[in-house]
């Protein structure tokens, strides 16, 4: 059910990760080609982030079968997740990763009672691939799955293009993105001809933001061509951790270093400064000549803990402290992405959140 009005104009807004969920939503690995010669490892990695998610939330997982339903049944039962607190919805994939190509939600308040609704940012794989277009169907169908309005982004009377991970929200009106993806004219542009303003104008209009913050490059490595959520991310509404490399030599020091210097001098929806705290970046890891998104950076909020990537790193042990320093009320636990990483990707790039009713 499609509603004509934008999501602003009647109330909606997009609220920040750490925020009451009543679901996460994952596609469960189905396409070799992300993951070469790696897809048992990875099938028990999703075992694990379903049974540290579980204990807070539902967990509703896409499959393109039967078969696969009862594969992924096998493994989260062999990991000891809850099985009562999943949902399996037999949908074709693509890709399946959820940050981008699942439903992103919206919520607003009417009269005491919290309302939801969905916003369509037609999912084209980055404008890198080719196979997309069942991804690209899945806010549709959660949106009728959920009995949830759905919002069409437009700009220019054309369909908008925007992925989760390239957005991060403070839930109070503030959102960073990255020139890199969204801004470039040349490489995998997602929508033609947009400029800075139209985007930030139908950021507001979609997302229900005041304040849209602009950072410079994201790391090497990552497919998607500087997504956000491998660089800097909210904790809470006035602090962001931002990753910065000590190695002078390292291909990601000096952008990092630069964005550092963008951040301190942007401001929130309020004009207060934000508090900025440094996150190391692991050593980087290849696969054969080809350097892999490696970030602490790409972590989740659940309702139950925070999942944080690590690397075999010596750096793991500083993230994680850091980390968990920021979120006193959840614990924070790693999860093993050296296998998942391969797949330009990890465990914030495979989620996305569902809201809880207010």
């Amino acid at each position: 059910m499609t509603t004509p009005k934008t999501p602003a104009q009647i109330g909606y807004s997009m609220p920040a990760e750490w925020e009451p969920h009543e679901a996460t939503w994952l596609g469960w690995p189905q396409n070799a080609t992300d993951w070469p010669g790696k897809m048992n490892a990875i099938r028990w990695v999703y075992g694990e982030m379903v049974r540290k998610i579980a204990p807070g939330e539902k967990v509703r997982v896409l499959v393109d079968s039967p078969a696969v339903e009862r594969r992924a049944r096998r493994v989260l039962e062999t990991a000891r997740a809850d099985l009562g607190q999943v949902e399996f919805f037999r949908w074709p994939t693509d890709r399946g990763w959820m940050r981008d190509s699942g439903p992103i939600f919206v919520c607003r308040n009417v009269r005491g009672r919290g309302q939801r609704a969905i916003v369509h940012f037609h999912f084209n794989a980055w404008a890198r691939y080719d196979n997309w277009r069942h991804d690209r169907r899945v806010p549709e169908r959660a949106s009728r799955q959920l009995g949830l309005p759905l919002f069409e982004a437009q700009c220019r009377s054309r369909p908008f293009v925007l992925e989760g991970g390239g957005i991060e929200v403070n839930g109070r009106g503030t959102l960073i993105t990255t020139e890199e993806c969204y801004l470039d004219e040349q490489t995998q542009v997602r929508n033609p001809g947009l400029t800075r303003e139209d985007y930030e104008t139908t950021l507001r209009e979609y997302l229900g933001v005041r304040n849209v913050l602009w950072l410079g490059r994201g790391i090497a490595g990552d497919d998607t061509h500087g997504h956000v959520d491998d660089l800097c991310r909210f904790v809470n509404p006035t602090t962001a951790v931002l990753i910065q490399s000590r190695d002078p030599h390292d291909a990601n020091y000096r952008p990092l270093a630069e964005n550092r210097e963008r951040l301190e001098d942007l401001r929130l929806e309020d004009g207060a400064k934000i508090d900025v705290v440094p996150l190391p970046m692991p050593a980087p890891l290849y696969w054969r000549k080809i350097q892999l998104p490696a970030s602490y950076a790409n972590f989740y909020i659940a309702n139950a803990a925070v999942l944080v990537p690590t690397f075999n790193d010596p750096a793991d042990r500083e993230a994680l402290g850091i980390l968990a320093e920021l979120f006193p009320d959840r614990p924070v636990v790693g999860i093993h992405a050296v296998d998942l990483v391969l797949g330009f990707g990890t465990l914030h790039c495979l989620t996305q959140q569902q809201p809880a009713p207010a």
